[in-house]
């Protein structure tokens, strides 16, 4: 049985997402190609920093609404202690 993820709702916009990202990264490698001046190739650098940044923020917000609200990640005390930290230590691989 394959397991559900938190994403798996919102699966068909985070790959549109990516792909656009996807498509950016190959843009700024022809940029540098291409010889583009070097201003305009970190302003598209920040671009798919900022997108990658919003993927992220809905695989946290995913996350968070399903492996956080369901009961049965609560250990025996009730609490998501253990997914909580997980998802810290996410976010802090991320900054």
């Amino acid at each position: 049985m394959k397991s559900s993820h938190g994403y798996q709702l919102n699966k068909t916009q985070l790959s549109v997402r990516l792909k656009k990202v996807e498509g950016q990264v190959r843009g700024i490698s022809k940029m540098v190609e291409d010889d583009r001046y070097c201003i305009d190739i970190l302003t598209q650098v920040g671009a798919v920093k900022s997108a990658l940044d919003n993927v992220a923020l809905e695989l946290i917000r995913d996350h968070t609404n399903h492996c956080l609200s369901n009961d049965h990640t609560s250990d025996k005390k009730g609490t998501n202690t253990g997914k909580a930290d997980e998802l810290v230590k996410a976010i802090g691989r991320m900054l």
